[in-house]
């Protein structure tokens, strides 16, 4: 490739993990950085890693990373020659590429026009169809009818599942579509959203291209991202499965991304993402890799035939007008994302590309050469998110204390040897608010072959020390190891069809848990004895004459734990655990010998919150401490923030009846709409917050007093 060495110093329009990745490539490149940070990013490992960083003053999305007149008086004042937006924010904003390119720096991104038309879905949707790619028809949202049900409303102009909503119900049409428009506001400046039929499943798969102002379009490798919660992706692999075990569709595909791009004239890297047939678990039964042969429901009407993974034939309901007969699968066009995508380091290891410096590259001028390097070996990514799967996807706040995967690991590299990648917008001690996405890293694997990549991800996943907040962890583990993960077998209703709650398991069983308190109340133990300024050498609760346990009391995911235990001249003896013999025991490691075979057991401690780390699985686990504080009593029917954010709707007054479920309140975090219900029907007899009120974890929202006197409240219900 020929380069034009026209950009010097380049300032990232963004924040975290994408900023980060961004400045590792320029880095490389010799190219100098600029970072721009929010208030509540002020201590962000983005900043540090800049040559020079500007703040832009505010929390919320809508007062900075959104405002493009601040960000390129930023440029300005740094000496940036050229911008690069990353992902979300103004990443696909045409007025404020145009802003930068009228403020005379450089664009790292495809043209204005070119994200314009692809800005809105829904014109983007009648371009592709007039370049002969098949796409899914939008509907108006008024005028829906119960016969299009179920629906799906989305941002018109923006992605990750921000302002998406299902709708099957057309009674509840009106209010999800408001609180669409809410939060497509708040993310991407634009409350514009429409509506499509809704898939209930289906194979979600996107093809990499990259142009050049020459008029080279590369088709760069294809990527699955069927596995997702809300609309957003949660694991994404290259090559997909699908397209790997169907003849002829990668070629297919490969053309149809290809017309995309030239009908806008597209230059930079974008991605085309389309939906799919030939999933499993589709309406009815579906051949997918592993074999199984029946009818599946698209999403239109036009009937064809399809065959799946394996080759075996099925029946198959088009998407679109534009489907028939086909032995190789059917494909329909969804949007086209004209930034750079999260998932872009699964294209970059199978490929060998950095693709951040091909955006570089091309925004200087350069020549891509005639075709792409072909693709080889297998990468996987999941997304590490600051969340609880088994509690409806709660997102959450707090501290990372420790972020740490086993052995080699490489950071913002291309891999190109079988190994580890991991690209984190944190660091230990670093602060997740509630302002922003809760995704704290992203964890890739690359190796020859897809079995194997996915054993290396799962395995490094399991024994990192992920410490502080709850994480979605386990649940990444789960569908790695999943055998219908495995085989292939994936569609956007995976996590629907293996059931949520199986997935989202702790990845250590009841009784891991209980050798992980057994440790953790030793190493407690030492901790104490080291802290001990007389008779160091004695053992924690040591007596001339046998006397009663030790106890210390946990509570984990599994449930409630007292360790019952004494440290006597021969050794260990624990009440539940007979035959456990105690190998060695610090503050932080303990070594316990379990039918002979030595275990070791990592402990952590954050105040009250331990982490046990072993190969029989992490554990959480919180200390009991032997006396409560009076202020810590709540009282009951009380509704407590689960988790710190804004309240935007009051949805009930002090003295009002309300029911069990009723939405009572609705909060703003992350970037998304909560619902708090009322746990019982009873009277709303406390109300302390009110619109505008920013409120912290654990904090009283409201008080119902249940109808029958006496009768306990069940905690408060959560939706988002």
């Amino acid at each position: 490739m020929n380069h034009t060495d026209t950009v010097t110093t380049v300032l990232v329009a963004n924040r975290g993990e994408i900023a980060r990745r961004v400045f590792a490539s320029c880095r490389r490149a010799g190219l100098g950085t600029v970072a721009v940070f929010s208030d509540a990013d002020a201590g962000s490992p983005h900043i540090a890693e800049a040559d020079a960083a500007v703040r832009l003053p505010g929390t919320a999305p809508a007062d900075t990373y959104l405002r493009g007149e601040a960000i390129i008086a930023a440029a300005r004042a740094a000496g940036a020659d050229a911008i690069h937006p990353g992902y979300g924010f103004l990443s696909e904003n045409a007025e404020f590429a145009r802003a930068v390119l009228d403020a005379g720096l450089t664009w790292i991104g495809p043209g204005p026009d070119s994200i314009a038309r692809m800005g809105s879905k829904v014109e983007a949707k009648k371009i592709m169809a007039d370049a002969g790619v098949p796409v899914l028809a939008e509907l108006d949202p008024a005028a829906v009818t119960e016969a299009d049900l179920p629906v799906l409303i989305k941002a018109s102009a923006g992605g990750g599942g921000r302002g998406m909503r299902v709708v099957r119900d057309l009674a509840e049409l009106p209010d999800q579509l408001a609180a669409a428009r809410r939060e497509a506001q708040s993310a991407f400046g634009d409350p514009t959203v429409f509506c499509e039929r809704f898939l209930e499943t289906g194979r979600h798969i996107e093809v990499q291209v990259l142009a050049d102002r020459h008029g080279t379009v590369w088709a760069v490798g294809e990527r699955e991202c069927s596995i997702q919660r809300r609309h957003q992706k949660v694991v994404e692999e290259a090559p997909s499965p699908l397209v790997e075990a169907t003849p002829g569709m990668r070629e297919r595909l490969f053309a149809a991304a290809r017309r995309a791009a030239q009908a806008i004239d597209y230059e930079g890297a974008g991605t085309v993402e389309f939906l799919a047939t030939g999933a499993s678990g589709a309406t009815g039964n579906v051949t997918g890799a592993s074999g199984a042969t029946g009818n599946v429901t698209g999403a239109s009407g036009a009937t064809g035939n399809v065959t799946g993974a394996s080759g075996a034939t099925g029946n198959v309901t088009g998407v679109s007008e534009a489907t028939g007969s086909s032995a190789d699968g059917e494909f329909f066009f969804l949007e086209m994302n004209t930034r750079l995508q999260v998932e872009h380091p699964v294209t970059e290891c199978t490929t060998g590309l950095d693709l951040v410096d091909l955006q570089l590259q091309v925004a200087a001028g350069a020549r891509l050469e005639p075709e792409p390097p072909p693709a080889s070996g297998h990468s996987i990514e999941v997304r590490l998110y600051a969340e609880d799967p088994a509690q409806d996807w709660r997102p959450q706040s707090g501290t990372v204390h420790r972020l740490a995967l086993p052995g080699r690991v490489a950071a913002f590299e291309v891999l190109r040897e079988p190994g580890l990648r991991l690209d984190s917008g944190v660091e230990d001690g670093s602060a997740v608010g509630v302002h922003y996405d809760p995704m704290l890293a992203k964890v890739i694997s690359y190796a020859p072959t897809r079995g194997r990549a996915a054993r290396m991800l799962a395995t490094s996943l399991a024994r990192a020390e992920v410490h502080g907040l709850r994480t979605n962890r386990d649940l990444l583990v789960n569908v790695l190891r999943h055998p219908e993960f495995l085989a292939g077998n994936t569609d956007t209703a995976f996590f629907d069809t293996h059931g949520l709650d199986t997935l989202a398991a702790p990845l250590a069983d009841a009784g891991a848990e209980s050798l992980s308190a057994l440790a953790a109340a030793l190493a407690d133990a030492a901790a104490h004895r080291a802290a001990a300024t007389v008779a160091r050498g004695l053992p924690s609760g040591w007596r001339n004459l046998p006397s009663q346990p030790q106890v210390k009391r946990y509570e984990g995911d599994r449930g409630a734990h007292e360790v019952r235990y004494r440290l006597t001249r021969s050794g260990l003896i624990a009440d539940d655990h007979p035959g456990v013999v105690l190998v060695a025991h610090t503050e932080r490691r303990v070594v316990l010998a379990i039918d002979g075979v030595h275990r070791q057991f990592d402990v952590a401690r954050y105040g009250d919150a331990v982490h046990v780390d072993s190969s029989l699985g992490p554990v959480r686990l919180r200390a009991i401490p032997r006396f409560v504080e009076p202020s810590a009593h709540v009282a009951a029917g009380s509704l407590l923030a689960p988790m710190p954010g804004s309240v935007i709707r009051i949805g009930a007054a002090v003295g009002d009846a309300v029911t069990a479920g009723q939405p009572v309140l609705w909060l703003e975090a992350m970037k998304m709409e909560h619902i708090v219900k009322a746990p019982t029907a009873g009277v709303l007899t406390e109300l302390p917050v009110a619109v505008g009120t920013q409120v912290e974890l654990g904090a009283v929202l409201a008080v119902v007093t249940p109808a029958e006197s006496g009768e306990p409240s069940a905690p408060a219900d959560i939706e988002e």
